[in-house]
C-alpha cells in the first residue's frame, strides 16, 4: 500500500478514537466510530486475497449494523428525556438498546461470529489495530454509562463470553483465530465488572492491549501465522520466542506476571459486591483459554513434537529486536510487584 495513504488512514484511526472518547454528545460519539469503521477497511483488505475482502465485508456490515443501533439507542434516549448527552442515558430500552450495540462492536457473545473470521482474513499488524485500538472507543462509551446499564445482562453476556471464548479456541491451528477468542475471553472480564467498578475495566484493557500488541507484533518479527510454523520458528529469534512464551503466560492470567493483575482484583471486587459465585464460575471458565494458551506457549518453546519427517530448520536471524518489542515484551512480564502504583494512577 501507498505510504501516504497508508498514514492517512492511521491518523484516520486516531483521530476516530480520540473523538469518541472525548465526545459528550451522542451524534460526535457515532461520528468518531464511523471515521474508525471507515479508516480500518482499506487496512483489512489491503493484500486484494479473497479472504481479506470477505474479512472487510463482513466487519463493515457488522459494526453497520452496530452504529445504526448507537444512533438509534441515543435518538429513543432523547426522545424520551430530551438529552443528546451520553452520561445521561437514563431510558432502560435506550441502555438495554445501546448494550447490545456495542456487544456488537466489541464482539462479545452472542455478537461475536464475525470477529475470529475478521482477524483470520487481516494481516498481521491490522489485527492487532482490530484488538486493540479499535475495542478503545466502545469500550469508552460503557465507561460513561456504566451506572444505567443491566448489571444482570452484562453478568450473562460476559459469562458466555468467557465460557464461548474458551471453549471455541481450544480446536484452532490458526494463531490468529486463538488471539481473536483469547480477546473475546477477555472481553467477557472486562464485561462482568463495568457496572460495579468501571476503572478496573479500563485497568484490564489497557494491560490487555499491552500483551496483545507484544504477541502480534512478536508474531509479525518471526512472520508466523499458524502452529505449525510456529513449531519450527524457534532458531529464527530463540530469545524472542522465550519471551513470548513468558507473555503468553501472562496473557492467561498466571501469577508472577502482569496478567494475574486485573484478575485478581475483578475477582476480589465481583466477592464484595456479593458476587462469588459469578467470580466461581468465570474464574473456572478462564481454565478454558489456560488450556489453549499452554499449547501456543508448548508450541512456542518446545521445539518439534516427536515424529518421523524431516523438518528444514529455519536460519537464525542476526536482526535485532525493536525497542519497541522489548519495552512491551518487560512490562508484559513484570508489572505485578509495582500494581500499588499502577492502582493509585488508575
Amino acid at each position: 500500500m501507498n505510504p501516504q495513504a497508508n498514514l492517512i488512514f492511521i491518523i484516520s484511526l486516531l483521530l476516530g478514537t480520540t473523538i469518541t472518547i472525548s465526545s459528550n454528545h451522542w451524534i460526535m460519539a457515532w461520528t468518531g466510530l464511523e471515521i474508525n469503521t471507515l479508516a480500518i477497511l482499506p487496512l483489512i483488505s489491503k493484500s486484494h486475497h479473497p479472504r481479506a475482502i470477505e474479512a472487510a465485508t463482513k466487519y463493515f456490515l457488522t459494526q453497520s449494523a452496530a452504529s445504526a443501533l448507537v444512533l438509534f439507542s441515543s435518538m429513543t434516549n432523547a426522545w424520551h428525556t430530551g438529552q443528546w448527552d451520553i452520561t445521561q442515558l437514563t431510558h432502560p430500552t435506550s441502555s438495554l438498546i445501546l448494550t447490545s450495540a456495542i456487544a456488537m462492536k466489541l464482539g462479545l457473545v452472542p455478537f461475536h461470529f464475525w470477529f475470529p473470521e475478521v482477524l483470520q482474513g487481516s494481516p498481521l499488524t491490522t489485527g492487532l489495530l482490530l484488538s486493540t485500538i479499535m475495542k478503545l472507543p466502545p469500550i469508552a462509551l460503557l465507561y460513561m454509562t456504566s451506572h444505567s446499564l443491566n448489571p444482570t445482562l452484562l453478568t450473562t453476556l460476559a459469562i458466555l463470553s468467557t465460557a464461548l471464548g474458551g471453549w471455541m479456541g481450544l480446536n484452532q491451528t490458526q494463531i490468529r483465530k486463538v488471539l481473536a477468542f483469547s480477546s473475546i475471553s477477555h472481553l467477557g472480564w472486562m464485561a462482568v465488572i463495568i457496572v460495579y467498578n468501571p476503572k478496573l475495566t479500563l485497568l484490564n484493557f489497557y494491560l490487555y492491549a499491552m500483551m496483545t500488541a507484544t504477541i502480534f507484533l512478536t508474531l509479525n518479527t518471526i512472520k508466523v501465522l499458524k502452529l505449525s510454523t510456529l513449531m519450527t520458528a524457534w532458531t529464527k529469534i530463540p530469545s524472542l520466542n522465550a519471551m513470548l512464551l513468558l507473555t503468553l503466560l501472562s496473557l492467561a492470567g498466571l501469577p508472577p506476571l502482569t496478567g494475574f493483575l486485573p484478575k485478581w482484583l475483578i475477582i476480589q471486587e465481583l466477592t464484595k459486591q456479593d458476587m462469588a459465585p459469578a467470580a466461581t464460575l468465570i474464574s473456572l471458565l478462564s481454565l478454558l483459554s489456560l488450556f489453549f494458551y499452554l499449547r501456543l506457549a508448548y508450541c512456542t518453546t518446545i521445539t518439534l513434537p516427536p515424529h518421523t519427517t524431516n523438518h528444514m530448520k529455519q536460519w537464525r536471524t542476526n536482526k535485532s529486536t525493536s525497542t519497541m518489542i522489548a519495552i512491551l515484551t518487560t512490562m508484559s512480564v513484570m508489572l505485578l510487584p509495582i500494581s500499588p502504583i499502577i492502582l493509585t494512577i488508575v
